[in-house]
């Protein structure tokens, strides 16, 4: 990655995108606390849109004083670092004071360059991607990712969400132009809020199917006669928990639980640390590995390695791992809540179960650590799966399509302005 001029250059044909993503970064490592299904998300569109021919400029906040202005990810897509907030990490539920400096940022550059279609991603992002394209009559389309009603739901007292959130949501999905849910829960959740459904196109994620495959290296494993995986971030949310009190049912099988921190030892973690006391209470501990975050590059083999990948999450505004597992050919058990329920097609690819229930997840995944023909089955089945559905050129293609009846409704630029 090199720095380049200001922006992806102007295609031809193809359109200037913005993709708005303000803690998220494409160029982020992944597996801290922030650091997830997002950045990827970003990373991956913003690629197999350039693929087709667009011209995309992802802006995200500076968070280190180090990078350049503007980083290559690759050819057609470039990164900005905006000034707002200090350059160093801060929490996300930490960022909103510091959305009208990248809102004013975003509408100088685009007030001297304006995209053809700016999309948001994260309801903070809506807010700082509305205020500069308002004025200037860009289109905005909006993917929130999460919603601040699902996480308020399950978390409880222990959302740290700031307490504008839910209310934000609503100002942004009445403000953009369309909305683009991952999901079919997204969209009933949505309609619960009383909000305007009739303009929300579905949209899944995706996934690499070239770097996730069935065929390539795999991680050794251990002396156990089965391993399982969880990957993700290290929150309690993603049920780390649940799968190590499962595994005390499962006899002959290991966890490993990657996620968590990618510098320093993983113990110095109060997530870790609280997951390895859980594992010693269930008497597992000699048999729970955490690898801390690890990079992307290190997934796939890690994935091809499992007998089943778990995602046993309480709640999951959409999933990444479960397709990065298919697309690998491995047999995904995972909670049925959120964008898992489509994603994961039980029984065909996998089995889905009650979230929070250690029992029912030890149970499925017995049965098809019994079963070889059976997991080989269901492995061959989600590769299928997700090459029919959830390639990333198939995921790009369905989004120019939103973009481009956006941009064809904007009015043409009166002659002598931007």
């Amino acid at each position: 990655m090199t720095p380049m001029s200001r922006t992806a250059h102007r295609p031809r044909h193809g359109l200037a995108i913005a993709l708005v993503s303000e803690h998220a970064s494409p160029l982020a490592a992944l597996g801290g606390e922030d650091a997830g299904g997002q950045n990827v998300h970003v990373a991956q569109l913003a690629g197999a849109l350039a693929d087709r021919g667009h011209a995309v400029t992802v802006y995200t906040r500076r968070d280190s004083p180090e990078p350049p202005d503007t980083v290559r990810l690759r050819d057609g897509v470039a990164v900005r670092h905006v000034p707002a907030g200090p350059p160093a990490p801060v929490p996300k539920d930490r960022l909103l004071p510091y959305m009208p400096r990248f809102g004013a940022w975003l509408a100088r550059e685009w007030a001297a360059d304006p995209p053809d279609v700016a999309h948001s991603h994260f309801w903070m992002s809506g807010l700082a991607t509305l205020q500069a394209a308002a004025p200037l009559g860009i289109p905005v389309a909006h993917t929130f990712h999460a919603l601040g009603t699902v996480k308020r739901r399950h978390q409880g007292a222990a959302d740290t969400s700031p307490p504008e959130r839910i209310a934000c949501e609503r100002r942004v999905a009445l403000s953009c132009d369309r909305i683009v849910a991952t999901c079919r829960d997204e969209v009933a959740e949505l309609a619960a809020m009383g909000l305007p459904v009739h303009r929300v196109s579905v949209v899944p994620c995706g996934v690499d199917t070239g770097r996730f495959t069935p065929v390539g290296p795999a991680e050794p494993r251990g002396p156990h006669p089965h391993r399982l995986v969880q990957l993700g971030r290290l929150v309690p949310r993603k049920g780390a928990e649940v799968s190590i009190a499962a595994l005390a049912r499962l006899p002959g099988a290991e966890l490993v639980i990657a996620g968590g921190p990618r510098s320093g030892p993983p113990a110095a973690d109060p997530e870790i640390r609280r997951l390895r006391e859980a594992a010693r209470r269930h008497g597992v501990a000699d048999r729970v590995t955490f690898r801390g975050g690890v990079p992307r590059v290190e997934v796939p083999p890690l994935l091809r390695s499992a007998d089943l990948v778990l995602c046993p999450a309480d709640y999951e505004p959409f999933g990444i791992v479960p397709l990065e597992a298919m697309a690998c050919g491995v047999p995904v058990v995972a909670s049925a809540v959120g964008g898992q329920r489509d994603t994961v097609a039980d029984p065909v690819t996998g089995r889905l179960v009650p979230p929070r229930d250690p029992e029912a997840l030890a149970r499925a995944a017995a049965a098809l650590l019994a079963d070889p023909a059976g997991r080989a089955a269901r492995g061959e089945a989600g590769r299928r799966r997700v090459l029919a559905r959830y390639r990333w050129a198939n995921v790009a293609a369905a989004t120019e399509d939103v973009y481009r009846a956006l941009a064809a409704r904007r009015p043409a630029p009166v002659s002598g302005t931007a």
